[in-house]
């Protein structure tokens, strides 16, 4: 049976919206990734047969194909091609789906899946062009109305659903943050960050808020439970790995640190939006053959606090397995990296641990969701 194995995986650190990376171009934030992933793993690049990039916003900066830009932006072999890819908030953990696929198809024996988004040089919603309409039309009106369709809806739905009130997001995000700042302390992601204009640690991490400050915060909408300190925070990363076959590890002396274990990807309620990862998480272990308790790490998207809330309250999943050392509510959330960025933090969490089995999820736009179980080996 065809393995994929995960041999390298490295992320820049992720920066703030007005912090040390809101200048570099997209482009350059994904070549350095490329190169470092080079360096680290010393793989030939021109041995690379693509070269798969998750991307949400493409215009602008991230336009005309960003993966294949990106790779020769960063001096690697002009033999080696890339494509661009969106699956929204998924786009980099779908790029790791489709390399792997590719390697356990047996077309390909090396292949790159990275992701990279610079959210405040081109911000979100910046692919909706002035004048040409929105992306829903006579359809998408018949079947779901004129209804507001918008992840912060989509937020709001959840906790009226699950019955989460404003206090359970503020205890869930200020865990998130004290999580964040523990690890950024300890040294934890130094292994897996290649630093980048200067900066080496994740920016977005407040050592300093507290339950007291995030109350002072006004909600979104009137009646409802959602504030920013509830939300991600709009970043600036890049994230890339190398996923390889088996024959790849042997003649190119490669050390595998994960096996590519199960996946999967579904729909849910696009009005909803945030609820997938249930449905996927679900679908992954029954695939797997393994229970929600066989998972020594999870780390699933903090698009919205609701969203692992609901996921562990419908998987049974423990709090205390689920983003161990942070997530997007404190550390950022740069759309089409994020995917690899939270792979990243799951290989070298499973590293460090010495857990076996990790589970990776989030939400997606449209409502869609992939879930990736990986085994450390």
């Amino acid at each position: 049976m065809a393995e994929a194995y995960i041999v390298g995986a490295v992320r820049t650190p992720v920066g703030t919206k007005k912090g040390a990376l809101k200048d570099v171009h997209s482009a350059d934030l994904g070549a350095h990734v490329l190169k470092e992933l080079v360096n680290r793993t010393g793989i030939d690049p021109a041995a690379v047969e693509d070269v798969i990039m998750g991307c949400v916003m493409q215009v602008g900066a991230q336009t005309l194909d960003i993966a294949r830009t990106a790779w020769l932006s960063a001096g690697l072999p002009e033999n080696v091609p890339g494509v661009t890819i969106d699956r929204q908030c998924g786009s980099s953990q779908q790029s790791i789906h489709f390399a792997a696929q590719a390697v356990l198809s047996g077309t390909q024996d090396l292949v790159v899946a990275a992701g990279v988004e610079n959210m405040a040089m081109v911000p979100m919603g910046a692919s909706v062009a002035p004048n040409t309409g929105l992306p829903w039309g006579e359809g998408w009106a018949e079947r779901y109305g004129k209804q507001e369709v918008s992840q912060f809806r989509g937020a709001q739905l959840m906790c009226e659903k699950w019955g989460f009130k404003r206090g359970d997001l503020e205890a869930f995000a200020l865990e998130s943050h004290r999580r964040a700042v523990k690890a950024i302390e300890a040294g934890y992601f130094d292994r897996e960050i290649a630093p980048v204009a200067g900066l080496t640690k994740d920016e977005g991490a407040r050592a300093d808020t507290s339950l007291e400050k995030m109350a002072g915060l006004n909600v979104l909408r009137e009646g409802w439970e959602i504030t920013a300190a509830v939300a991600s925070q709009i970043s600036v990363g890049a994230s890339a790995l190398l996923i390889a076959s088996e024959e790849a590890v042997k003649q190119h002396s490669l050390t595998p640190r994960a096996r590519i274990h199960t996946l999967s990807v579904c729909g849910s309620d696009p009005v909803y939006m945030l609820t997938g990862p249930i449905p996927a998480t679900e679908k992954a272990l029954k695939r797997a053959g393994l229970s929600i308790d066989d998972i020594d790490v999870f780390e699933v998207n903090e698009a919205f606090a609701p969203v692992p809330l609901a996921w562990a309250k419908e998987t049974g999943a423990s709090l205390e397995k689920t983003n161990p050392n942070g997530g997007a509510i404190a550390l950022g959330h740069p759309l089409g990296a994020t995917g690899g960025v939270l792979m990243t933090k799951l290989v070298h969490e499973l590293e460090r641990t010495g857990g076996r089995y990790g589970l990776q999820t989030m939400c997606e736009g449209g409502g869609q969701a992939n879930a990736t179980i990986i085994e450390r080996v």
